[in-house]
C-alpha cells in the first residue's frame, strides 16, 4: 500500500460549517469521504485542520545521551557494547545492546 496523497490546506478549510454534507464535499473537492470525515472530526475535536505527523518510531536515546556514548566511543574506542549500556541505565535509561550498536 502506498502512500496517500496529502490534502492541501485549502481543502481542509471549514466547508462542513456552510452546510453541505460530508459526500457532497468529497465529491466537489474530489478526495474520499473517509478523508472529509477525518478532517471535520479532528476540527470539531482539536480545532485545527493541519495534519499531526508523527510517522516513525519515536527515539529511545535523547541527543545527549547519543552525544554521550559517541563521546566515549571517541576516548576508548574499545569501550563494549555491555559497558556503553551499563552507563546509560546508571543515568535512568534502560536500552538493549542493539540499540547501542
Amino acid at each position: 500500500m502506498g502512500k496517500s496523497k496529502e490534502i492541501n490546506q485549502d481543502l481542509r478549510k471549514k466547508d462542513h460549517k456552510s452546510g453541505p454534507s460530508l459526500g457532497a464535499i468529497s465529491k466537489c473537492r474530489k478526495v474520499p469521504p473517509s478523508s472529509v470525515q477525518t478532517i471535520v472530526r479532528k476540527y470539531k475535536h482539536h480545532g485545527i485542520t493541519q495534519p499531526s505527523y508523527c510517522s516513525g518510531r519515536r527515539r529511545i536515546l535523547s541527543p545527549r545521551d547519543e552525544r554521550t556514548l559517541m563521546r566515549k566511543v571517541q576516548i576508548n574506542p574499545r569501550t563494549t557494547e555491555k559497558d556503553l549500556v551499563k552507563m546509560l541505565e546508571e543515568t535512568g535509561t534502560k536500552v538493549s545492546i542493539s540499540t547501542v550498536k
